[in-house]
């Protein structure tokens, strides 16, 4: 790999000899792979010990693999049992594990494709909100299909820029900024990162991370935590914008416990010495992270915009299906065709974001509307709210499940009940089908399908 001369020129003297020769060397070894279990589905469950390597330290959930299985082609995975995520981006829960004790509402700003948002989630107490928002519309909707996936009742994805955040009038214990940045932790992941590179490249995203802290921190409640974080090494994008946030707002910065064993860097300037977290590949076994918390100790907040009475969700009353578990603590609202359950909690919280947000996802989508049915959605399958014994199921097989996945017509038992028919792969939910007698028809979404025909020649066996 031909790093660009300019980074090699500000990056070598920042590291030091030892550190920069480690990164170095790293670029030319294989990536490490590893991967995070969603503690609610995979409970009872263990890596194969055939590719199991150790446990990532940081991250009571996550561990490295020997070797990278083909995910695409394993059921469990589209089930939302495991997600494939960098080890460093788990560090987030060991930070959320030592500041947060209480349920509180958290909203991760720029998410997708979501494996930070599923680590909040998971690490979160129990009661929290979490907002998982996305700027960019294509990659705000990968963001929803991964939040889907885990299952989690208690979440709102949302499209939408930090500066509409500001107008909305919504309140936050918590926010993660994961700010576009220049990348140069990704060297040795995206190569077209490298080719990418420049100087004003650099400015140019340390000039967008203020405008975004600006935008945002006036959504941040007194005493609420920013977790500040890129996937670059250049100061300008990291300490100096931690300088920032303390020079212009009233703001401490808090430190993480951490142990010397796992290989991160502290801050590389002289000038900021403060407890911030750095991972740099060969120092540790992951691709490169720069993370720091502050906590706001006073300062000016958004004003809470009050609700209005006459809501488009609420435009449709119906007797909903008893498809979910503790159902009396859900309010059933309309959005158009769709029938949603949100947590009487925090359905409030949720008519604001609605009237002022462009929200892609709430709570617990339940179905849509067509002609006289009402048709069960897939997010519904793969909630951990679901109640299984509300449908007919059938437990498949890998090759049935491939299938379904690829949204081809599986065929059921003749004894199997027409109408809808929950499919399960290991006892877990991947999808619906309608089974009309004769023949089924697969409600996978189209989008998500399994596009490749072939299968490998050893089918992946992640979990056992």
């Amino acid at each position: 790999m031909i790093l660009p001369e300019g980074f090699i020129k500000t990056t070598a003297p920042l590291m030091g000899s030892q550190r920069w020769q480690r990164f170095l060397d790293s670029l030319s070894e294989e990536r490490p792979v590893s991967i995070h279990l969603n503690p609610v589905k995979a409970t009872h469950m263990n890596i194969h010990p055939e590719i199991l390597d150790t446990q990532v330290p940081w991250c009571p959930n996550g561990y490295y693999l020997k070797q990278r299985p083909a995910f695409t082609f394993d059921p469990l995975w589209h089930a939302g049992l495991y997600y494939v995520q960098e080890a460093a981006s788990m560090f987030i829960s060991e930070v959320i594990r030592q500041h947060i004790t209480q349920p509180v509402t958290a909203l991760d700003l720029c998410a997708a494709p979501g494996g930070k948002s599923l680590l909040l989630r998971e690490t979160l107490p129990q009661d929290s909100l979490l907002f998982s928002n996305e700027p960019m519309r294509h990659r705000a909707n990968i963001l929803v299909e991964n939040i889907q996936k885990q299952g989690h009742p208690d979440v709102i994805v949302t499209n939408n820029y930090a500066k509409d955040y500001r107008k909305a009038g919504l309140l936050f214990d918590v926010i993660l900024t994961d700010m576009p940045c220049s990348g140069e932790g990704m060297f040795r992941k995206e190569p077209e990162a490298v080719q990418q590179w420049s100087t004003q490249l650099t400015d140019q995203c340390a000039q967008l991370q203020r405008e975004i802290l600006d935008d945002i921190w006036p959504c941040l409640r007194q005493g609420g935590i920013l977790i500040y974080s890129t996937c670059t090494f250049n100061p300008k994008e990291n300490e100096e914008n931690i300088r920032y946030i303390l020079d212009h707002y009233e703001a401490e910065i808090l430190s993480v416990e951490v142990s010397g064993a796992w290989g991160i860097t502290p801050s590389l300037s002289e000038q900021l010495p403060h407890p911030v977290y750095r991972f740099i590949p060969g120092s540790t076994r992951s691709e490169g992270l720069f993370m720091a918390v502050v906590r706001k100790t006073v300062g000016e907040e958004v004003t809470r915009k009050k609700d209005k009475k006459h809501h488009k969700t609420e435009k449709r009353k119906t007797d909903a299906p008893r498809w979910i578990e503790h159902q009396e603590d859900y309010l059933m609202q309309w959005k158009e065709e769709q029938l949603i359950a949100v947590s009487k909690r925090w359905a409030d919280t949720y008519q604001l974001a609605e009237q002022n947000l462009r929200v892609l996802h709430a709570g617990i989508p339940m179905a849509t509307v067509k002609g006289k049915d009402l048709i069960p959605s897939h997010a519904l399958a793969l909630s951990t709210a679901l109640c299984q014994e509300a449908f007919p199921h059938i437990d498949v097989d890998i090759l049935t499940a491939l299938q379904y996945l690829r949204k081809e017509t599986i065929t059921l038992p003749p004894d199997m009940p027409k109408g809808f028919v929950l499919i399960t792969y290991r006892q877990h939910p991947i999808g619906f089908v309608k089974n009309l007698g004769n023949r089924t028809n697969n409600l996978y979404p189209m989008e998500w399908k399994i596009k490749s025909g072939h299968l490998p020649d050893i089918l992946p066996e992640v979990l056992v």
